[in-house]
């Protein structure tokens, strides 16, 4: 039978590996929709940092140059840029412009484009059921932190854990970070519609309108913007925004035409 330090060491050992694993494999999933896509980085002073075909990673975003650039001057060549995670909130908008997609990549963009708006009921079951174990991720991480409180309070595993408290609190963070996906009852019904949304550029407030595809803890993906940059006229992109700088507002489409209400009342029906 296992005593109580046993038990505290193994909540550890479990905690540890399986933040570990978070850590290796898991990508936001809004950044992750534009991998291997060619992609603009504009960040929070209104620059555009970079151009490239884009390659998400756990620790940060990597962009290819499709042609080297050359430094004579100090005998440099620059091949990619690389963006570390830490530099996140720095991030104003990732854009992915529709006349830079390569012809293959318009065509997987069409068919994506079509799967998003107006999903179809087995799309909107698919994603509840995806939303039920996010929560039950959210509920485990929670779960854990009650047990090792628990533990904290007495007995030689409590004494072990208060020494490894700033350890503890490090892989709590980990495994939060890892869950990543935040469900949002307000947002989630606005999956695959036409919205409104602000866009906050410094002390100015832009409003745009697109296709709401996705949105994680930190970030929002809208499809079928029009949408300008200091060094380009309006054209249409798809774009991924912090959420703390990208606020939706409203829904852009007719009411008779969305089906949110048409969901609304079935489930009124069914009450």
């Amino acid at each position: 039978m296992f005593d109580s330090l046993s038990i505290t060491i193994l909540i550890i050992l479990a905690a540890a590996l399986i933040s570990a694993f978070s850590r290796r494999v898991k990508r936001d999933k809004c950044l992750y929709d534009f991998n291997n896509d060619p992609v603009t980085l504009e960040k929070i002073t209104g620059k555009i940092t970079t151009k490239g075909i884009l390659k998400v990673e756990n620790t940060g975003l990597e962009f290819i140059y499709p042609k080297e650039k050359n430094n004579e001057e100090k005998n440099f060549v620059h091949a990619t840029y690389i963006f570390y995670k830490y530099e996140y909130p720095q991030i104003q908008a990732l854009i992915r412009f529709h006349n830079e997609l390569s012809e293959d990549g318009k065509k997987a963009r069409e068919k994506d484009l079509k799967r998003t708006y107006k999903p179809s009921v087995y799309k909107r079951l698919k994603r509840k059921i995806q939303n039920i174990f996010k929560t039950i991720s959210d509920s485990l991480t929670e779960l854990a932190n009650v047990m090792v409180t628990h533990f904290q309070k007495g007995g030689a595993g409590g004494a072990f854990l208060k020494s490894q408290d700033k350890y503890l609190k490090q892989i709590n963070q980990n495994l939060v970070e890892s869950v990543g996906s935040s469900y949002d009852p307000l947002l989630e019904k606005y999956i695959g519609h036409k919205i409104v949304f602000d866009h906050i550029k410094g002390e100015n407030v832009h409003q745009y309108s697109g296709i709401l595809k996705n949105y994680t803890a930190n970030y929002i993906e809208i499809l079928d913007v029009l949408y300008e940059t200091e060094d380009s006229e309006a054209r249409i992109a798809d774009i991924i925004v912090p959420q703390k700088l990208g606020i939706i507002r409203h829904l852009g489409e007719k009411s008779e035409e969305s089906s949110i209400f048409s969901v609304k009342k079935l489930t009124k029906w069914i009450k």
